[in-house]
């Protein structure tokens, strides 16, 4: 690529970041449509669950369309035997420098009654991915998002990250409800923890969206992820066994929730619970009600905090020296 030309895509980059997002879409919509965002932690499994639930949503005769709003595009990939989509914002950004109309042919596509798409984000250094996901959305709507008229549409996405973009559903009532992914694990409870805090900062500034429950993955039979749900006052939708012949498939990319697999019913149980799960507001836990989940010899939860002084700091005797600031007496 020359050198003109990066400058030229350099700048274009410039300007669409300098754009303020398009407002919200809020008329009315053809279909009545179940738009749910899941949140989980990278690396809880989400959307190998997101993946598995969208084919077995299909299997059952709806119209679903599965939306990968992770940097990772790891959604489609699960669902389409690993190979990946382009994404939205790529796409878009291609055909833009060409002078093309994007067309949906061009970042959807399906797969046994399946629609997905993923929105992408920016090359590492290059964007910041809450801005990619605003552009998604704009997008999706200049397509015709709000005539497709789905059954359900699966929003994929990743919880670590706390910025505006990613919590776009929530805080504009994009979806009607959230759910959470976690395992037995601390980090991801405390994403799932940190979502369930968006969701009732929101309500508190006059939202409307409640999270539907959690769907524990990698269950290991501990419990602590069940402790969260009933701590935070939402549901379990389902419990995820970690089971090797899973682990197995999903890193192969097989989809398991099919009726033939032995997962079927599992996945079957979730998609009822999904779409009957009324959004609730939760009660988030602090930090130290997030510790007492677990065993303190497992998380460091014994630990006392000692305050450092100024001795401390510079390893040794520290004296008290006069202040040098002048005291000018009251006139």
């Amino acid at each position: 690529m020359s050198i003109e030309k990066l400058l030229d895509e350099a700048a274009a980059l410039r300007d669409e970041a300098n754009q303020e997002p398009d407002p919200v879409h809020t008329g009315p919509v053809t279909k009545e449509t179940q738009i749910i965002a899941i949140y989980g932690k990278g690396g809880s499994g989400k959307s190998f669950a997101l993946a598995n639930l969208s084919y077995m949503m299909a299997q059952q005769g709806k119209r679903v369309l599965l939306i990968g709003c992770d940097p990772k595009s790891d959604t489609t990939s699960l669902l389409f035997g690993g190979k990946a989509t382009p994404t939205i914002i790529e796409t878009s950004s291609i055909k833009k420098l060409a002078g093309e109309e994007l067309k949906i042919e061009d970042v959807c596509f399906q797969r046994d009654g399946v629609f997905a798409m993923e929105l992408g984000g920016p090359e590492v250094g290059r964007g910041c991915g809450g801005r990619g996901i605003i552009h998604g959305f704009e997008t999706m709507e200049k397509l015709g998002f709000h005539d497709w008229g789905f059954d359900y549409v699966l929003l994929d996405f990743l919880g670590d990250v706390v910025c505006g973009g990613f919590g776009l559903p929530i805080a504009r009532d994009m979806c009607q409800k959230v759910i959470v992914v976690a395992s037995n694990d601390l980090q991801s409870l405390y994403v799932a923890n940190n979502v369930c805090k968006a969701v009732e900062y929101f309500r508190k500034m006059g939202g409307n969206v409640g999270v539907a429950g959690i769907l524990v993955n990698k269950d290991d039979g501990s419990g602590e992820a069940q402790a969260f749900a009933e701590a935070v006052g939402i549901p379990q939708l389902i419990s995820i066994p970690a089971h090797d012949d899973i682990r197995k498939k999903s890193a192969n990319y097989q989809i398991i929730g099919t009726s033939e697999s032995q997962w079927g019913p599992l996945f079957a149980e979730l998609a009822e619970n999904v779409a009957t799960a009324p959004p609730v507001r939760p009660k988030p836990l602090d930090q130290d009600g997030l510790l007492a989940l677990f065993k303190p010899e497992d998380t460091g939860g014994n630990v006392t905090l000692k305050p450092a002084t100024q001795a401390d700091m510079r390893g040794g005797v520290y004296e008290t020296k006069p202040s040098l600031e002048v005291v000018y007496d009251n006139v």
